[in-house]
Parts: structure tokens; C-alpha cells; sequence
């Protein structure tokens, strides 16, 4: 068995992983990223391929090297399909957004991460964790093109995707790590890359439409006019779907998919739940989707992934720099997540909690009577208010959903209870435990609320 030394390895070759990578490499400290695919299908990963805020993407990888995976930055807003109510609501989507070839981004993230200094070990398969009797990551067992190797190193980021297989073999008793982690709070999800042979009328905009249930979605976004990434997910909490089958049923109920060619077909499981409160222990940290860094409303994960990424790089430079990789040189990690969009995620899970207890007729009906740009904060603020005049049109409108409206509007001021609770997240971990009491009794109040059934 090969022993691989490095000051920091990272798992899996995603935006989180290539963007901590890069930072590190870039303060010239020694890094391997492991990934288990192969060099040629490293970077091609089930995704939607909406992406939100590019503009203010972090500069460890440059965005000119990502900019040709971009191709479609027309879009500028969402159409929301409501067949309940024979609707179309146009949600107009604040700042930069743009629709990716995810492959072709994966490939470049890499290179990105390559040309600072990254060293990639591709056909690596992870077994183990290693940690010492103190409960501190000093590396990885994996297997290699089928040979057994160990990676030891002073700091371990995970970055291995929803529901790792790190966290299942590290033993994070003692540490404040988030281990209230299971599958109820992920979203299992598959789309398909289909080729139409007319463009689409609506190439500007990224076209939503609910399932036969609340906590589920289909999705078409349009890459180019005539590209469409078309997928679908449901919240796996709820009864299975036949995902598949699912999305062939729209597909086939829709003119313009007629003739319509699949080019590329894919799966996954993403996390629709709010970040972990802690992901940090002694010797790791995890990012991106391996710590639900993800808006759990809309599934939009990149940009934070990026951003976790060089909020970990960065603290993982200081505390090898420092010799200390304890769990408190690492927590500024933590709090810089939660203060850029940790915890406007959280705030926004309190929405995904309230639509599994919402009939999908209601909640489509309320919907079809809200504002679209205060429907758009909503989505992506995490809260919104509404003018005088605007509360008095979506109440004539919504007549018949007053009941709804009222559950939406309690529901509305817990979360930004819950809002105003993250803002004042811990600066230590000695605090940790007090400030999850408060928020998990912030969260029985929301169950009782929307009368969901507990998600945590």
C-alpha cells in the first residue's frame, strides 16, 4: 500500500472542491484532490444547470475560464406553469443568471484548479476515514485504479456530495459537527438533456411546474433555443415517484418536445434542507453539498458551493499555516457561511417545511394570486413585504385561499424569526449548544404551524 502525503486533501472534483483546492494551491501549500470518475467523465454531474449570480463568483478560478461553459445568459426571468388554474406566472430572477453546459463547467472548474498548482488523483475510490484516538482527520483509505493507497494530511475537506460517505465513517462524537443528517431531508432528482427541432419560444426564461405533489417540481431550462436541460425531483419524505416515467409523461404532453432527441440522461440526490449548523471537526470540513449548501426552495447550489469553497480554502491556509487544525481554528469557516447565505437558506428551508403539509391545488391557487416579484424575494431573499395596494389586490385575487394565506403569513414571521436568529450563529463552538436549543425551539413552533411533521 502507497502513503501519499499532502497539507490538505479534498474529496471530489465539484465546484466546492475545486474552488478550496484552488484557493489553497494558490497560497502555495501541497493538495490532491480524489475523485472516483475517471478524467474524462470528472465534472459531468446531474444538475440543473441554472446559474445564479456569476457575476460575483469567487476569483481562486477565474470567471473567463468558465465563461464559454455559459451558454445562455439571455434568461432573465421564471415562468411558473399552474395547469390548476390555466396560468402562466412570470417571476422575474434579480441578478446575473445564466443557463451552463454543467459538463463542459465541470471540465473547466478542473483546469481552473489544475493550473493553480491542484493536483488531481482520478479512479480513487475512498473506503475510510483515518482519525487518531483523539478523534482528529489525519487522511484517507482509498483504492486507486483498484491499489490500495493512503493519503495522510493535516486537513481533510469533504467535498464529496449529498449524503457522503466521509461522514458515514468519521466518528464526530465530542465535536459540534451536524450529524442530524438523514435521507428524508434530500431531494432525489434526475434530469435529461434533450435536443428539440424547433427553437422554444420561451429560451429566455427558466420554466417551472409543480408535480402531482407540493414538494416536488419539474423543471425546463434552456441552454440554448433548442437544448434543454428538462428534469424533475420530489422531496424524499414524500411517497417514491417514478421519476423517469414522470418526466416522459410532460415531455410527450408538450408540442414543442415533439420529435425531440435525449442526448444525455442523469440522476441524483441534492439536499433541500437548510446547511448544517457545524461542518467542522478537528482535521475536516466539509462544503458544497456534502454540508446542504444548497437553496433548499430551488435546488440552485453553484454559487455557494464556490463560496464555501473559498471560505474553507481559506481558513483550511490559516490553520495548517497556524499547526492548529482544531475545531475552533476552523469555526470561522462556519460563521462566514452562515453570514454570506447560510442563513438565508435556513430561513427559506421554513418554506420547504410548509409545502409538505400544503394541498399542491391550494398552494398552486395561492401562487397563481401573488405578485410575481414579491413571489421572486420570496424565493430568493428568503422574506418580502408588500405594499398596502398590493396586499388588497392578492386578497381580492385570492379569494377562497384566505385560509392558506393566513398559515403562509404565520409561517412567514417564524421565518424571519429564524432569520434574525441565525444572524446572531456563534462565534465559537462553546456557544453552539445554547444557540441550537433556541433555534430548535423556533423550528417546534414552525412544525406546529404549518402542522408538517418534523424535518430535523
Amino acid at each position: 500500500m502507497s502513503i501519499d502525503e499532502y497539507d490538505v486533501v479534498v474529496a471530489g472534483a465539484g465546484t466546492a472542491g475545486c474552488y478550496a483546492a484552488a484557493t489553497i494551491a494558490n497560497e502555495g501549500l501541497d493538495v490532491v484532490i480524489v475523485e472516483r470518475k475517471d478524467a474524462e467523465e470528472a465534472g459531468h454531474i446531474a444538475c440543473g444547470d441554472a446559474l445564479k449570480g456569476a457575476d460575483t463568483f469567487p476569483e481562486a478560478i477565474p470567471k473567463d475560464r468558465l465563461e464559454p461553459a455559459f451558454t445562455n445568459t439571455g434568461v432573465d426571468h421564471g415562468r411558473f406553469e399552474i395547469p390548476q388554474e390555466d396560468t402562466v406566472l412570470e417571476i422575474p430572477v434579480p441578478g446575473e443568471l445564466a443557463v451552463i453546459d454543467r459538463w463542459e463547467y465541470g471540465r473547466r472548474i478542473i483546469a481552473g484548479a489544475e493550473d493553480a498548482g491542484v493536483e488531481f488523483h482520478y479512479d480513487t475510490v475512498i473506503n475510510d476515514v483515518i482519525q487518531t484516538g483523539g478523534g482528529r482527520v489525519t487522511g484517507l483509505r482509498a483504492k486507486r485504479k483498484g491499489t490500495p493507497v493512503t493519503y495522510e494530511a493535516d486537513l481533510v475537506i469533504d467535498g464529496a456530495g449529498s449524503l457522503s460517505l466521509l461522514q458515514d465513517k468519521a466518528d464526530f462524537e465530542g465535536t459540534t459537527f451536524d450529524t442530524n443528517v438523514r435521507y428524508s431531508q434530500f431531494c432525489s432528482a434526475y434530469r435529461e438533456i434533450v435536443e428539440v427541432p424547433e427553437p422554444v419560444e420561451w429560451d429566455d426564461a427558466l420554466v417551472f411546474k409543480a408535480t402531482d405533489r407540493a414538494a416536488g417540481y419539474l423543471w425546463y431550462f434552456p441552454r440554448t433555443a433548442t437544448e434543454i436541460n428538462a428534469g424533475l425531483g420530489f422531496q424524499m419524505n414524500e411517497e417514491p415517484m417514478q421519476l423517469v416515467e414522470a418526466l416522459k409523461r410532460d415531455l410527450r404532453n408538450r408540442p414543442e418536445f415533439e420529435g425531440a432527441e435525449v442526448k444525455d440522461k442523469l440522476g441524483a440526490a441534492l439536499p433541500t434542507r437548510r446547511p448544517y449548523d457545524s461542518a467542522v471537526a478537528p482535521g475536516y470540513m466539509a462544503v458544497g453539498d456534502a454540508a446542504g449548501h444548497v437553496n433548499p426552495t430551488t435546488g440552485g447550489g453553484i454559487a455557494g458551493a464556490a463560496y464555501a469553497g473559498k471560505y474553507a480554502g481559506e481558513q483550511a491556509v490559516k490553520a495548517v499555516s497556524d499547526g492548529d487544525v482544531s475545531e475552533e481554528n476552523l469555526w470561522r469557516y462556519n460563521t462566514r457561511v452562515m453570514d454570506h447565505f447560510g442563513g438565508r437558506y435556513a430561513g427559506l428551508d421554513v418554506y420547504n417545511v410548509l409545502s409538505t403539509a400544503v394541498d399542491v391545488d391550494d398552494l398552486m391557487g395561492l401562487l397563481a394570486s401573488l405578485p410575481g416579484e414579491k413571489l421572486a424575494e420570496a424565493l430568493y431573499e428568503g422574506s418580502t413585504s408588500m405594499s398596502f395596494g398590493l396586499k388588497l389586490k392578492a386578497a381580492v385575487k385570492s379569494f377562497g385561499y384566505w385560509g392558506t394565506i393566513r398559515n403562509f403569513y404565520q409561517t412567514k414571521s417564524l421565518a424571519d424569526e429564524l432569520l434574525d436568529h441565525y444572524g446572531a450563529y456563534p462565534t465559537s463552538p462553546a456557544a453552539m449548544a445554547n444557540w441550537t436549543g433556541e433555534r430548535d425551539a423556533i423550528m417546534d413552533r414552525i412544525y406546529e404551524t404549518t402542522g408538517a411533521d418534523a424535518k430535523y
